[in-house]
């Protein structure tokens, strides 16, 4: 799946595009966005990206959905060089801005943003709390705080699958469930909270996924990471499927509002 700590690198971005579209680096592509930010209207708006990746949603924000200004952040460089190089090439760095930034607060004064916005990234920040606060902070009043996130099913520990299919990814996941990020988000003072599972949609898409990684696309996947790399995926994906049948792995939307 998505790589931290520095490991999107080019190799790693184009692997990631070539499974899930150009710009993306997360499952279902500008479809998912889409459902994501269903029935809202960005025109005109200041719109913050958490974790911009290679910023194809960053661009698509302001070129489809009509988004004054937006600001993409993430932590690591090269995907900040890719996501800078997406904004030129679109004609759009007037409107489109990228900041890397440390891991920690958001570096915005209050009410900067009529919307915020991310897809699949925060679930590397574990502290939900002090994220739904300072997504508040940095909403203007009335503004929407509209996300996907990976959420782990139940509170307490992971299951021994789901500690394998962790450690399988290898990454510094901090899965919240469902309850815990209405409750943060409650806390914070948002209104109109809602989450929405998307398991059963992934779990049929993560097949496919797992399908196009050992099916002819295999040699096209292992010429960006090298086939070590690629039997490692095929591994994680299949420990995934898992996690995602015990409904333990829930891909989730979540909708917020800060009142007006």
């Amino acid at each position: 799946m998505s790589e931290g700590g520095d490991l999107y690198d080019d190799r790693h971005i184009a692997f990631l595009e070539a499974l899930w579209g150009e710009g993306y680096l997360s499952p279902g592509g500008a479809a998912e966005v889409a459902r994501v930010l269903a029935e809202l209207d960005l025109s005109g708006m200041a719109a913050l990206d958490i974790g911009c990746g290679s910023g194809g949603i960053t661009v698509a924000l302001a070129r489809d959905y009509g988004a004054g200004r937006v600001t993409g952040i993430d932590v690591e460089v090269p995907v900040c060089a890719a996501a800078r190089r997406r904004a030129e090439a679109a004609g759009l760095s007037d409107r489109v801005e990228i900041v890397q930034v440390e891991p920690g607060p958001l570096p915005f004064h209050d009410g900067a943003f009529d919307l915020v916005f991310s897809k699949d990234s925060i679930v590397h920040i574990p502290d939900k709390e002090a994220l739904a606060r300072d997504v508040f902070r940095v909403l203007k009043p009335g503004g929407v705080f509209a996300a996907s996130d990976w959420l782990i099913g139940h509170d307490g520990p992971p299951s021994p699958e789901m500690e394998a299919y962790l450690k399988a990814e290898a990454l510094d996941f901090g899965m919240a469930s469902p309850a815990r990020y209405k409750a943060a988000l409650q806390a914070a003072g948002f209104e109109s909270v809602t989450v929405t599972d998307r398991n059963p949609w992934y779990r049929e898409v993560a097949r496919a996924e797992l399908a196009r990684l050992e099916g002819p696309e295999r040699a096209t996947f292992e010429s960006a990471l090298g086939p070590e790399e690629i039997a490692r995926q095929i591994l994680t994906w299949k420990a995934m499927i898992v996690v995602l049948d015990k409904g333990e792995h829930r891909p989730s939307h979540l909708r917020a509002r800060k009142p007006g």
